[in-house]
């Protein structure tokens, strides 16, 4: 498949049972489905949303998936965590399932980049790195969003490979990888200054691997990180949940 088949295959019509993830994620972020509740059966959601058991039950995996229900042998699905609304907002409709795709994808391919890097960087490589770890610092000192500076570092790491295709695949799906930074950080800025620490040892974290010629290290904290910033998308400002 070329670039544009590829591009199109992404920008594809959003599935039946997206719709209605996407609509159950509103309920809970506006508290129709408050935290610790039990949601209605799938027979009933069927009927709420026009749509098959099936298609409803695909809906409710994703949800699990993405930890916002949880669900209890005999008893149903709960509602484990509310979203901040601010999330329904910063993307397409019809896109939010996506969106957590994206991060699944982006935990495996950004892993491996980070390995590779770990192998191969230059000189010039880490003087770019350190550069865009740095300007991700002066963001959190001063309040500001930081989604281009994120993306410039994983752009750097990226480039540190020596390996052409991984900055082809950046470039093609970079509004994918743009929604999902401006997303997670926007909603950083909402948390506790301890929680965008966080965030950002998290990066050093990865810097350090990489830099150290650590494969393994590299490749984990950076899967570690991708697969936190899609939990951290629907963890809320207030932190709200239940044990599964």
């Amino acid at each position: 498949m070329n670039q544009a088949g590829v591009i199109a295959a992404a920008k594809a019509e959003p599935r039946f049972s997206d719709i209605i993830y996407e609509r159950i994620v509103e309920m809970i972020a506006d508290g129709r489905f408050p935290v610790n509740e039990r949601l209605p059966s799938e027979p009933n959601l069927s009927v709420m949303f026009g749509a098959s058991r099936p298609v409803v039950r695909e809906a409710l995996e994703r949800l699990r998936a993405d930890q916002l229900i949880v669900s209890r042998k005999g008893s149903g699905s709960y509602v484990r965590q509310r979203p901040d609304s601010s999330v329904l907002n910063q993307v397409p409709v019809g896109s939010l399932a996506d969106v957590q795709r994206f991060f699944e994808f982006r935990a495996g391919l950004e892993a491996e980049a980070a390995a590779l890097a770990a192998r191969n960087w230059q000189v010039n490589d880490k003087v770019r790195i350190m550069a865009a770890l740095a300007a991700l610092e002066h963001c959190l000192e001063v309040g500001e969003l930081g989604a281009e500076e994120d993306q410039r570092l994983h752009d750097a790491i990226a480039m540190a490979t020596g390996n052409q295709f991984h900055m082809i695949v950046r470039e093609w799906f970079k509004p994918h990888f743009s929604i999902g930074m401006s997303v997670t950080r926007s909603l950083s800025l909402k948390r506790t200054p301890l929680h965008v620490r966080h965030v950002q040892d998290e990066h050093a974290a990865i810097v350090e691997a990489v830099l150290a010629r650590r494969e393994t290290d590299a490749h984990n904290a950076m899967k570690t990180h991708i697969l936190n910033a899609r939990a951290r998308m629907f963890q809320g400002v207030e932190a709200q949940s239940i044990d599964a």
